[in-house]
């Protein structure tokens, strides 16, 4: 419109159409045009006053009649939505279009093709890209977040609100998260997938920190957890690229709508509990899928049910659990540490780099992407979770005494025997470091026999060395063996040299 009014504007200041043509930029046969409707229209410079561009546009350009050609034409919405189907073609959508009206007059393949293509120029950029049914759900986290109140203390916390988007049908989930960490992320994941009972072939996030541990165009590196989440439900994640905002041109106009038609009808409510807050979100969510769209037939939600629903892959049985991944040393004990607590693993390993898996539960040991180790996860510092299998074979016969073991088998030989081995399991810091001596003591039986070796413990026990060397001394010198004869008293003899009591009076 600008344009017209400058060809009205210098005519009436006595330019040549030519003139004209060259200072606005236009063919001298627009120019022409716009002065012919201009005079017919009875429309002079200045402006009547009051006239509106809006006005003047409908006098010099009114809209063309559509001219009734006798050819029936096609339902571009419609097939504007089956072309989201994977493997659809135009080629076959027109052969249904005139295999639907036999004996009319129909189109032929290049002029459908180039009406389809006119029609689809006309709608939104965002609405223009071709989605494959049950291909992509984008990802990311709208820009404003929701306040929720402790009820006991007042203290006002943000929540995040996660949205998904799937592409061919626009189909929406969204949901309040107290965080944008991997846990929350990943956890929304899980819920948004069991929402839309199917999982996708793409998972499209942004390149937050909790998806994307290194951005790049061409090579962005996973954050680990994520791929592993990927990996169990069978999806592929295919980052954005950065600064691209419109690869998720998709998700930029979900979040849009959620911010819209869900957080703007939430601004006048007050939230104590993040159950609360998602419990609402959800209500609203479900009239949003369900809200007609503007210029294609039916909603998100019956495009979901007749494009993407049948195209998803099935959910696996179990939904994917959280798990952290943390590289450790595998030390000389062939132990791990993870928090303070220390798990086996084959001894082979000793000295070797090893990726931990950590869930609530478990506690997963991958050495060269092979599980080699799986513990249950414990909690107490400075304590050991082995397994027998992964102890070297002498080692294996080592754990098996204990310090119950170790008294019985001596009280089996004797008393003696007995008290000496608790005695040195007592005598040590830790009973563990005693079995050593324990069983080189016990094993002396083999040698000597049980009574000599309790006889010779009673000795090692009197002269107060209840060591496993004194006693093998003992039992080598046959001390064991020498009955020691109780001392005997017998009356002094009478002689002249005794003096007797009187002898001082």
């Amino acid at each position: 419109m600008k344009a017209i009014q400058e060809v009205l504007r210098l005519h009436a200041a006595g330019l040549s159409q030519r003139q004209i043509a060259r200072a606005c930029g236009l063919s001298k046969g627009a120019v022409g045009k716009y002065l012919q409707r201009a005079m017919e229209a009875q429309v002079v410079w200045p402006l009547p006053e009051g006239m509106e561009v809006l006005a003047l546009q409908r006098l010099l350009q009114p809209a063309r009649l559509p001219v009734d050609t006798g050819f029936v034409t096609p339902n571009f919405a419609m097939i504007h939505m089956e072309m989201r189907r994977k493997g659809m073609t135009l080629q076959l959508l027109w052969e249904e279009y005139v295999a639907g009206h036999e004996g009319q007059k129909v189109y032929r393949y290049t002029r459908f093709c180039t009406l389809y293509r006119a029609w689809n120029d006309r709608l939104k950029r965002s609405m223009r890209q071709n989605h494959v049914a049950g291909e992509k759900l984008f990802i990311d986290y709208a820009g404003p977040t929701v306040p929720i109140i402790y009820p006991g203390t007042g203290e006002i916390r943000q929540a995040q609100i996660f949205v998904a988007v799937l592409g061919a049908s626009s189909y929406t989930y969204c949901e309040a998260t107290w965080s944008q960490n991997l846990g929350d992320f990943l956890g929304a994941h899980v819920r948004a997938l069991r929402y839309l009972g199917g999982v996708p072939v793409l998972l499209v996030p942004d390149n937050l920190k909790a998806a994307v541990t290194k951005a790049s165009r061409y090579e962005p590196e996973i954050n680990r957890s994520y791929q592993d989440l990927a990996t169990h439900y069978g999806a592929v994640v295919l980052p954005t690229r950065p600064y691209k905002p419109k690869d998720k041109a998709k998700v930029e106009v979900g979040v849009q709508v959620v911010e819209r038609w869900i957080l703007a009808r939430l601004r006048h409510f007050q939230f104590f509990s993040l159950l609360e807050l998602n419990r609402e979100i959800r209500r609203l969510l479900e009239d949003l899928n369900q809200r007609p769209f503007k210029r294609l037939p039916g909603s998100r939600k019956s495009t979901f049910e007749a494009l993407d629903r049948p195209a998803l892959q099935p959910l696996p049985v179990q939904d994917y659990v959280f798990a952290v991944w943390k590289s450790a040393k595998v030390s000389i004990d062939y132990h791990v540490a993870y928090q303070g607590h220390f798990y086996s693993v084959p001894y082979r390993l000793a000295g070797e780099r090893v990726d931990l898996r950590v869930s609530a539960r478990t506690v997963e040991i991958f050495h060269q992407q092979q599980r080699v180790a799986s513990h249950l996860r414990e909690t107490d510092q400075g304590r050991y979770t082995t397994l027998t299998e992964h102890m070297p074979k002498a080692h294996q016969r080592h754990s098996a005494w204990t310090p119950g073991r170790l008294l019985n088998w001596a009280l089996s030989i004797g008393l003696a025997t007995r008290d000496v081995v608790r005695w040195q399991l007592e005598s040590k810091p830790h009973p563990e470091q005693g079995y050593r001596s324990c069983l080189g003591l016990l094993s002396l039986s083999r040698r000597y026999g049980k009574a000599r070796l309790d006889a010779a413990c009673f000795r090692a026990l009197k002269v107060g060395s209840p060591t496993t060397r004194s006693v093998q001394s003992i039992l080598e010198k046959g001390l064991d063996q020498i009955r020691e004869s109780s001392p005997q008293t017998s009356p002094l003899p009478e002689h002249d040299n005794i003096r007797g009591p009187r002898y001082y009076h």
